[in-house]
């Protein structure tokens, strides 16, 4: 099948030569084509999904796109889906930007309720040079905001005209009104400093206490709308989510998707992950003896790709849903991965726009919220314990080429689990053929060639 890449996209089995590169190709491979125009293709994926659980895998999707041409019918009615989702979904963004700019306001203020407070906790400091600093920086306010409203006559006013000039000296230096008459200041700017310093020291505590219940009363109210916004926003991601995953992707040169045709193009990629279980498998003779007692830093999984291409026809029942007959091909592939090289696939599969979906909303959604979050955290004085166990599980995360090579047991499990997934791989491909009715060839030898066979 043709298929139209992305810039910076890669294949599954490019992804995992990545992360561990002696995977070029994979350990063992088989594949089907299943061309069915009166049958459902449903059947075909359920089969294989409900096989692999019989087996003992853990099953994960990782890959489901659809395509359909412009002429069918099923390419406008999950046109119109999606756009019902996107309206809802954009109605409650619009109330989560009006929210998201009052509580950019509002943390505007108590940054600068918070800039206040800090002098007048530095004015009852026991530090005297920490005290003075933050009696001086209050005289200063007091004297922009307060007092400057005096106009002429205000202490910045008189300092203007020659009989007044150390007036504002004065005021700086003095901590109560008794201090001013021990000045060597003329009686003129002591009558007039003596109320001012008075009226300052009036105004300290005033102030002070209506600031502190400014700034309660704000920051709770902020703690409120943060409440509104989580509620706003559970109730927004259901429908991005939708959206998103209603969107079809574009496939302009797919020579299957012709305008006019009645067509539907699915691709589908699942993963099964089989643990190796190391003592066990010795106890069978499968491993050596000795690895009964192994105690492994990480474990061994023997795992199978199947990635499924559905090329139908989609038809509408009279229930209004839709089935689709047409032409299956199917890939097995099987690998041996290690808990590591599992981890690191996992974060590299998240970069190739296989979870769309989620990226949309934690980009619209989460990214925003956690900055409004982060603020909250910081005025609640709240310990951010969590954020700093984060940090320190991002240091710690596994990264492509840097992971540790394997010693001598696991390279040992290695290749049983390679045996392992080979075996397994087969068995899906071998027995869905029978069980349809398909002709299937004899098992073979699962001695690998080119690999290291596990000693008895």
């Amino acid at each position: 099948m043709t298929e139209e890449k992305k810039e910076g996209s890669r294949t599954t089995e490019e992804i995992i030569e990545s992360v561990n590169p002696k995977y070029e190709k994979p350990i063992w491979e088989h594949g089907l084509v299943y061309d069915s125009p009166a049958e459902q293709l449903e059947p075909v994926y359920f089969w294989i999904l409900e096989f692999m659980k019989e087996l003992g895998f853990d099953v994960e999707k990782i890959v489901d796109n659809f395509a359909a041409s412009p002429g069918s019918g099923y390419f406008a009615e999950i046109g119109q889906r999606a756009k019902i989702m996107q309206e809802e979904g954009m109605k409650i963004m619009q109330t989560i930007g009006v929210m998201l700019k009052s509580l950019v306001n509002l943390f505007y203020d108590l940054k600068e309720f918070e800039i206040r407070l800090k002098q007048y906790d530095l004015a009852k400091s026991k530090d005297e040079k920490k005290r003075e600093s933050g009696i001086l920086g209050l005289k200063q306010i007091w004297m922009d905001k307060v007092d400057i409203q005096r106009g002429n006559t205000s202490i910045k006013g008189l300092a203007s005209q020659f009989m007044y000039a150390t007036v504002i000296d004065a005021f700086m230096i003095a901590k109560n009104p008794e201090e001013v008459d021990k000045m060597d200041l003329n009686d003129r700017v002591k009558r007039v400093l003596k109320p001012r310093v008075a009226e300052f020291l009036a105004w300290r505590d005033r102030s002070e206490a209506e600031l502190r219940k400014r700034f309660e009363v704000e920051r709770a109210w902020v703690k409120s709308q943060v409440d509104s916004l989580k509620l706003y926003t559970r109730w927004a991601k259901p429908y991005l989510k939708a959206a998103q995953e209603l969107m079809m992707k574009e496939k302009t040169r797919e020579p299957s998707l012709v305008k006019a045709f009645n067509i539907i193009l699915l691709e589908l990629s699942i993963i099964g992950k089989n643990k190796i279980n190391v003592q066990k498998e010795a106890d069978l003779g499968n491993l050596p003896k000795k690895f009964r007692n192994l105690k492994l830093k990480r474990d061994y999984y023997a795992c199978v790709f199947v990635d499924f291409v559905f090329r139908g026809t989609p038809t509408r029942t009279p229930q209004g849903h839709y089935v689709f007959g047409g032409r299956a091909e199917v890939n097995f592939k099987a690998y041996a991965l290690n808990e590591d090289e599992l981890k690191v696939l996992d974060k590299e599969l998240d970069k190739e726009d296989f979870k769309d979906a989620l990226s949309l909303v934690e980009t619209v959604t989460e990214q925003s919220l956690s900055q409004v979050i982060e603020d909250l955290e910081h005025f609640t004085e709240k310990k951010e314990k969590e954020e700093k166990k984060k940090k320190e599980k991002e240091k710690k995360e596994l990264e492509i080429g840097k992971i540790k090579k394997d010693n001598f047991e696991e390279s040992i499990i290695r290749k049983f689990a390679e045996r392992t997934a080979s075996a397994l791989c087969y068995k899906i491909y071998d027995v869905y053929k029978k069980s349809h009715g398909m002709a299937s060839f004899a098992e073979p030898e699962w001695e690998i060639p080119g690999r290291w066979n596990v000693p008895k």
